[in-house]
């Protein structure tokens, strides 16, 4: 039967009225989220100087490399790792979870049976029931279960971008070491085959009592040395390939990835990234972020239960009788009830008082958490800014010092040319000027392995595609905006 009200009440029962609504928006209402405000500085420390050259892309910056197959084996990777593919899964886990979060505080209704023996042994009846209940998510229940959710589920947008910031990080480190290391074989080679030709130019002076006998022992040491030398680039090699197969998802490396290539070079770009921008792209304090907003919404639950739990219940059910040992019943088959569900905490010896005081702890350490994540950040990205400038210089000295050796061993070809000089000297001149591209090899290496270390600080990745699990679950950057 409907209800009906009178249009016609009384200001006492107006006023009623409006105290039961005041109260029941108080109690649909949770604690505000802590402010965060990160402490990160106006301008990096490390700047890199301004110049013409293009700024670079913070979600594609290994094209600074210039190197196709690099990018290849990127954006391979991003498709067929497994940790990525995992951080996938999981992230579609917590949107299956997050989308319907709401419906914790919707009506349910369960359908069951079971039998029931009167006390006296007289009857048995079968039972077919509905069971409906409505719990209200009064006093921020409702707001700390969504807060809960938003969390977890920007907490795995976070791990996905992290498995993705580090793999392209690691993918091209790999790629970079795989091809100084095949130049440094290809220079030690060489170096060994002018050893090997000292070493017999020795003996043959020897022969000729030309030579004393201990220099032919050094030339002999010298070409051990460069022998035993191989190993480490050859070592690399192998390592990088098996490394790089792994992150790929592969069982095996690539044969194209043995065959000889040229170094990777960092082509100009400048950095036009300020620390603010750090706040937007770097998974590790958009991770600490989101566990600001779980730690949130448990210390909102802890309150809740502090107040009554408020819903409303009804059911209806059906009992037939299965045995009776009376001769007739007249009672009903049918029953149907209806009213509020009301549960008030009493007393508990202080459990939950103990329980809301440790989630308001939790909920500081989170927002400590957030501050030490984004310091961490600042910290390793002017650490990374500073190494890549030492490491610019050094590559330039190097560069220096090839290039004047190279100049010197020009001239002793020409000396030798002229029979100024021996051929024992010229294999000197050009020993030294290999040695010098082998330490420009692995300046040039380390140059370019800090600009990945400068891009992994700044959380460098590709922007998700409009179809991935990352795009859909654009709410970080809703909740990012709503909390700062």
């Amino acid at each position: 039967m409907p209800v009906r009200l009178n249009k016609h009440l009384s200001a006492s029962a107006q006023r009623t009225c409006l105290l039961a609504g005041l109260l029941l928006g108080v109690a649909g209402c949770a604690a505000p989220l802590p402010r965060l405000v990160p402490p990160v500085p106006v301008q990096w420390q490390h700047r890199i100087a301004s110049d013409k050259a293009t700024p670079a892309d913070l979600h594609g910056w290994w094209h600074a490399f210039g190197d196709t197959q690099l990018n290849h084996l990127v954006d391979q990777a991003l498709a067929d790792n497994l940790d990525v593919a995992q951080a996938v899964e999981r992230l579609r886990a917590s949107r299956a979870l997050n989308a319907r979060e709401h419906a914790h505080y919707l009506p349910n209704l369960t359908v069951s049976t079971h039998d029931v023996v009167e006390p006296s042994a007289s009857a048995s009846y079968f039972l077919v029931g509905f069971d409906a209940n409505w719990e209200l998510g009064l006093f921020g229940r409702a707001e700390a279960t969504r807060r809960e959710s938003q969390g977890a589920l920007d907490a795995s947008v976070a791990d996905l971008r992290t498995a993705q910031v580090s793999l392209i990080a690691e993918v091209v480190r790999e790629w970079i070491d795989l091809r100084t290391a095949q130049q440094q074989e290809h220079l030690l080679l060489q170096i060994r085959q002018l050893r090997q030709q000292q070493w017999q130019w020795l003996q043959t002076r020897q022969h000729l009592q030309m030579a004393a006998p201990v220099a032919v022992d050094q030339a002999q040491a010298a070409l051990a040395q460069a022998d035993a030398a191989l190993a480490a680039p050859r070592q690399t090699i192998n390592a990088c390939a098996q490394r790089l197969a792994l992150l790929l998802g592969l069982n095996q490396p690539d044969p194209a990835w043995l065959q000889t290539g040229p170094e990777p070079r960092l082509g100009d770009w400048q950095l036009d990234s300020t620390p603010a921008d750090m706040l937007r792209s770097r998974p590790e304090i958009a991770r600490a972020e989101a566990d600001v907003l779980q730690a949130a919404g448990a210390q909102a639950l802890a309150h809740a239960d502090m107040f009554p739990s408020l819903g409303i219940g009804g059911s209806i059910d059906w009992a037939t009788d299965i045995d009776s040992n009376k001769r007739s019943t007249h009672a009903p088959n049918h029953i149907v009830s209806i009213g509020p569900e009301i549960s008030i905490p009493l007393f508990d010896w202080g459990i939950r008082l103990a329980a809301e005081h440790a989630r308001d702890h939790e909920l500081k350490a989170s927002v400590l958490a957030y501050r030490q994540a984004v310091l961490l950040g600042v910290s390793e990205v002017e650490t990374a800014l500073g190494t890549l400038q030492q490491q610019k210089v050094r590559e330039q000295r190097s560069a220096d010092a090839w290039q004047a050796l190279q100049r010197v061993n020009t001239a002793m070809q020409t000396r030798v040319h002229l029979q100024l000089s021996s051929p024992l000297e010229r294999a000197d001149s050009q020993i030294a000027a290999d040695q010098a591209a082998l330490e420009l090899s692995e300046a040039r290496a380390g140059h370019c392995i800090a600009y990945v270390a400068l891009f992994k600080a700044l959380g460098g990745a590709p922007l998700p595609a409009s179809d991935s699990p990352e795009a859909a679950s654009s709410s970080a950057d809703h909740s990012a905006q709503a909390r700062h």
